[in-house]
């Protein structure tokens, strides 16, 4: 297993999991969001390709409209 810190709660994800794997499990596809992962900004085209590692540190912003 992979210890991630996401937006600074501890999580665990399986060995071999990506951005989007982060994604999926906190249930936000289809909502305007962005991340970062050891400070860099991982494009939505990448999610799928960067892959996540032990102690990674991953913020997660989530886009709120309004007025």
């Amino acid at each position: 297993m992979l210890n991630v810190s996401v937006n600074g709660k501890k999580q665990q994800f399986p060995k071999g999991a990506c951005v989007a794997d982060l994604i999926n499990e906190l249930s936000l596809e289809g909502k305007r969001f962005a991340v970062e992962r050891n400070g860099e900004i991982v494009p939505k085209s990448s999610m799928a390709s960067v892959p996540l590692a032990d102690g990674d540190s991953v913020e997660v912003v989530i886009a709120v409209g309004g007025g």
